[in-house]
């Protein structure tokens, strides 16, 4: 590209062994050109991108979990009130009996 670069910092050649590139060595060529060209110094400042969790440190949830965390956080908001006027039922749009089969089968249950 016709400039003459000197150093890299430590710190963005740490990152660059850090980043687990999916993209292979496309993406680390996209990383490296588009520094070239930004660069107006003899020092080459890489963007790496940040590094996101794994999924095995984060697992998306179930439906079941999700009905489960809608469902309470509806029963919550109404004071535990299942069905009737602004009860969780109505809330969430469902029929009161579908909603205690719904809790009944997912082991919600009122705390004492």
């Amino acid at each position: 590209m016709g400039k003459r670069i000197e150093s890299i910092p430590q710190q963005d050649i740490e990152c660059l062994k850090a980043y687990p590139w999916p993209g292979n060595i496309r993406e680390l060529r996209n990383v490296t050109e588009r520094a070239m060209i930004i660069t107006t110094g003899p020092v080459l400042h890489l963007d790496v991108p940040k590094i996101v969790q794994s999924g095995a440190d984060h697992r998306a949830e179930t439906i079941d979990e999700a009905d489960k965390r809608c469902i309470i956080e509806a029963l919550n908001s109404t004071g535990w009130r299942v069905s009737g006027k602004d009860g969780a039922a109505e809330i969430l749009g469902i029929n009161p009996k579908t909603l205690a089969s719904r809790m009944q089968k997912l082991g919600i249950q009122r705390k004492k």
